[in-house]
């Protein structure tokens, strides 16, 4: 058979064996033509020299399809547009291979991760990134190309993150967006190929819990009980009851240097992560001050006030550590069982029913709602009740920042409305002045405010 024909179904199908991969041409359209292999698969593809042609430019072959998957005239099409694309000074063939090797998205998060977060992020915040990518963006987009990533995609994965999770999503999409900004640097992305912009994320409602003097005065009481007696504990009823220590023995203890841990945390407002990484050299007990050479805002220097020396003055010494662990030499990971414990017994915790990973409600073998604790105050929630006592006491959002180490002023503001005192004392004047002038209220009453009176049928 001729080396060259009209590419029909009829003449494709009459082709011969073959002993070695072969190309037949088609006569009417150059550089049309059908490879087949001695297994007998047949593929339509398309050669061409490309940037501008001539004998000195390598050819270039471009597999268009297999037959069986194409027909004939549809690979003649493809082949007509690809030698367009040609005349147009394209190379469809190297765009197709650039494209194969562009990065997917778990290529460049993982570049994004090695080459900008870890070498300049703090090590927890790296290990935040890393769990964000790992655990929501990879999984629904990491296969695809960066490149080709559209404002749909992201939106679908937000959704879908935050149908469970909606401030997990909002930061899946966020770390996913410094990473396209990232990437466009590294050109790894075109220039302006960022899909995470402008997605409207899931409105947060910011936990923030203020402890009241009745609930600090539990607080105290529970640690105290916690760190000596102990606190006691009722077995599960739907476990071996029968196997439980006696009542007398059933009480949970807490190390002293774990109770030494809750303390400094609210008389200091210092972040979990500072109180237990501290070391004693870190402590000037002569000026008052902890002195840090790392935190999560950099070097940072903490007042000890008179209750938070005197339990580090008293607080025995195991090791390099303050807060001291099972290992000497390492610092305490964190402090879950103790405050759990002291939380359960000053009444910070509730009964919520489980949610699953898809999202829906757990239930037992009887189809009852499986619950599980959850503490209504974090220990996050201490620092901020030493914040605001400080609010409440008119110290200054400006003092109140220095001492909780703020580096942005906006980050303090979230205090600003326990510092009411002026505000009131204000709004106060101004009340008083506006009964006297008429004739209601402390004017008319002896210097006693009263409420105006309303007449029946006023709007």
């Amino acid at each position: 058979m001729a080396e060259r024909f009209r590419i029909t179904k009829r003449t494709v199908d009459s082709l011969p064996a073959v002993d070695s991969p072969k190309v037949f041409y088609d006569s009417t359209l150059p550089g049309f033509g059908i490879r087949v292999m001695p297994s007998g698969a047949k593929a339509f593809v398309v050669e061409y020299r490309p940037g501008g042609g001539g004998r000195g430019v390598a050819k270039r072959r471009m597999k268009l399809g297999t037959y069986g998957e194409i027909t004939p005239e549809q690979a003649r099409d493809l082949a007509r547009d690809a030698l367009a694309d040609v005349r147009r000074g394209e190379d469809p063939a190297g765009a197709r291979a650039a494209e194969r090797a562009a990065p997917t998205v778990a290529e460049m998060a993982e570049r994004w991760l090695a080459e900008e977060v870890r070498p300049k992020k703090k090590p927890k915040t790296a290990a935040g990134y890393a769990a964000l990518m790992a655990n929501h963006v990879i999984p629904a987009l990491g296969s695809r190309k960066a490149a080709g990533i559209t404002e749909a995609d992201v939106a679908r994965l937000h959704r879908r993150v935050g149908a469970t999770a909606r401030i997990a999503a909002n930061r899946a999409v966020a770390a996913l967006s410094a990473a396209f900004t990232w990437a466009q640097r590294a050109r790894i992305v075109p220039k302006g190929h960022n899909p995470c912009q402008g997605l409207d994320r899931f409105r947060e409602t910011r936990r923030e819990t203020f402890l009241s003097g009745q609930q600090l005065e539990r607080l105290g009481a529970a640690i105290r009980e916690a760190e000596t007696v102990g606190i006691p504990w009722e077995p599960d009823p739907a476990g071996k009851v029968k196997h439980a220590p006696k009542a007398a023995n059933r009480r949970v203890r807490i190390a002293p240097h774990a109770a030494a841990a809750l303390r400094l945390l609210i008389f200091t407002g210092a972040r979990l992560g500072e109180i237990l990484n501290l070391r004693w050299e870190h402590v000037d007990f002569e000026r008052g001050l902890l002195l840090l050479p790392d935190s999560k805002t950099g070097k940072k220097a903490i007042v000890l006030n008179a209750p938070a020396l005197a339990i580090l003055a008293e607080l025995p010494r195991m090791g390099a550590y303050a807060i001291a662990g099972e290992d000497p030499k390492k610092p305490r990971s964190d402090l879950k069982a103790p405050w759990a414990a002291v939380a359960r017994r000053a009444g910070f915790m509730e009964s919520v029913e489980k949610i699953g990973e898809d999202g829906k409600l757990l239930k037992d073998r009887a189809g009852r709602p499986v619950l599980e604790e959850r503490a209504t105050v974090r220990l996050h929630d201490l620092r901020h009740t030493h914040a605001s006592v400080g609010a409440g006491a008119g110290l200054g959002l400006q003092m109140i920042g220095k001492l909780l180490g703020h580096t942005q002023a906006a980050t303090t503001q979230r205090y600003a409305h326990l510092a009411d005192d002026p505000l009131r004392a204000a709004s106060e004047t101004i009340g008083a002045r506006l009964a006297a002038a008429m004739g209601e209220g402390a004017a008319s009453s002896g210097g006693a405010v009263v409420p105006m009176r309303r007449k029946v049928g006023d709007g």
